[in-house]
């Protein structure tokens, strides 16, 4: 069952993928086909988390080789975690997609490109090979820049060959740093290599292949300087799109940083450490600043993915348990939260008839459940007790006070307060001052308003859980910091207990 379990994330969407290809000429088909496909992703990865949570990291050796020779899957904590959210993103975003303009979206390749995303986010989240990180992340391009330019539009496809380029320079790195690394350990799983790498000889090739790793990860997270794909693309696409990514693209590769250099590169935190936290102040306070001088809420939701990505980095550019405990909990309120405003911002659109702030006011009168379920997220993401976003940025700034990183602690609290005046302006703009003109009510089904609001409400109701009952998800995220510190116990549950002994008899 364990197996199973293993390989059920991504098998599922790859054969949602087929299937909702094969019903091209049969939308309505395709969209419940698709939702039950997500739903059943879902279920697949909270039975992976109760695997994890019972009987520790779950691995798998595919084709029965065995490792370093063969592919290897691994599930920990942090994988479970991030499984598990991938699979809540993809219902949430499944039943808001059945919202307006689902027909155009679905006869456009919408479902198959989905559920294709999800399929290469799982591979990313669960496979314990560099070469194979790197398939998957492929597999994501692909299926991501079909997404963006789903409609056509001539904005899109600006936004779309800005992203593409960007990314391929990306992959090109990755490509680099991946011969590189073979060459100098002979492996490229990760449990082997993070064995091998502390005896390599050439210590001065290998922090190269490093850095080029950490450009790679660093163009897929948005982190400065390598950010300016992000708000130049995400808010071309349509709103179901547009949450998907803000959710799950940017922290594929801040779940790459965070594996790579907890596990391959952990000997080296002395040189790759004080790196990290420069890139986290910088993205921290490149990314708030770009919020607060833009006045379309798409833009302000944009650059405000790249602030909070800064928070992310704290963990391993720390290195402490709770540091790294911060960045997981980080990552698992910021997703439902910032998947969560790209749908209220797309509701906002079409009751207020706009996502420029100039052209928005009168929300709160026309639609006051809109503005309770913008404040939530809004909120969270602003760092204001007892939301979610409280937690989480309270022990990434403890763990900066405790390690005595003054100045990365500074500038994510007033980051935090930044933060809270972005979406304060959305709020007087969009929900508190007169509507500056006449706008039509949405004309919208029954079914179309639930869809459109059944998943926003949903994730407000995670972001109370995570605020209101935090005890659990902070113990979970201290395990799996633990579990990220614990190299040796990575490597035996991958390689066995005596991986020297197999690494030599196999010469």
């Amino acid at each position: 069952m364990r197996q199973f379990l293993l390989v059920a994330p991504m098998l599922i969407p790859l054969l949602a993928a087929a299937i909702t290809a094969l019903l091209w000429s049969r939308p309505t088909a395709q969209r419940w086909t698709g939702l039950a496909a997500a739903i059943l992703m879902l279920a697949a990865t909270l039975g992976l988390l109760g695997e994890v949570m019972s009987g520790g990291m779950v691995v798998g050796q595919m084709g029965n080789w065995p490792a370093p020779f063969g592919i290897s899957l691994v599930v920990d904590h942090l994988s479970a975690a991030m499984l598990v959210i991938t699979g809540l993103m993809g219902v949430a975003v499944a039943v808001y997609a059945m919202g307006p303009g689902a027909e155009e979206r679905d006869r456009a390749g919408f479902q198959p490109l989905f559920h294709a995303l999800l399929m290469g986010v799982a591979g990313a989240f669960s496979t314990g090979d560099l070469f194979n990180l790197y398939v998957w992340f492929e597999v994501m391009l692909i299926a991501s820049f079909g997404l963006l330019v789903l409609d056509r539009t001539r904005e899109q496809l600006d936004g779309g060959i800005r992203y593409v380029m960007l990314n391929l320079v990306g992959t090109t790195f990755f490509l680099l740093a991946v011969g590189l690394l073979y060459g100098l350990t002979g492996t490229l799983n990760l449990a082997d290599m993070a064995r091998v790498t502390p005896a390599v000889e050439n210590q001065g090739a290998l922090a190269a292949a490093a850095v080029l790793l950490l450009v790679s990860f660093g163009a897929k997270a948005a982190v400065f300087p390598l950010f300016n794909w992000l708000p130049a693309s995400y808010h071309t696409a349509s709103m179901p799109v547009a949450a998907i990514f803000a959710a799950l693209l940017t922290k594929v590769g801040v779940y790459a940083i965070i594996r790579v250099f907890t596990l391959v590169f952990a000997h080296d935190h002395a040189l790759f450490g004080p790196i990290l936290a420069g890139i986290a102040i910088a993205t921290m306070v490149v990314g708030v600043l770009g919020a607060a001088a833009h006045y379309d809420v798409r833009r302000i939701l944009s650059f405000h993915i790249i602030s909070q990505i800064g928070y992310m980095l704290v963990g391993v550019a720390l290195m402490t348990p709770l540091a790294i405990a911060g960045s997981v909990l980080y990552v698992i309120h910021h997703i439902v939260v910032k998947a969560n405003l790209f749908l209220v911002a797309g509701a906002m659109r079409q009751v207020g008839g706009s996502f420029a702030l100039a052209r928005l006011g009168g929300l709160w009168i026309a639609a006051p459940l809109l503005g309770l379920m913008f404040l939530i997220p809004a909120l969270s993401l602003a760092g204001i007790p007892p939301l979610s976003g409280f937690w989480g940025k309270l022990v990434v700034i403890r763990a900066g006070l405790e390690a005595e990183a003054w100045l990365l602690a500074g500038v994510a609290l007033a980051v935090g307060l930044l933060t809270l005046y972005s979406m304060i302006k959305i709020w007087n703009e969009a929900f508190w001052k007169a509507a500056p003109e006449a706008v039509a009510a949405p004309e919208w089904t029954p079914g179309q308003r639930l869809a459109t609001f059944a998943p926003i409400l949903l994730l407000c109701g995670v972001t109370l859980t995570i605020g209101l009952w935090t005890e659990p998800f902070a113990a979970f995220s201290l395990a799996a910091a633990e579990s990220l510190l614990d190299r040796d116990a990575y490597i035996a549950a991958v390689l066995g207990p005596n991986p020297l002994q197999l690494a030599e008899a196999a010469r």
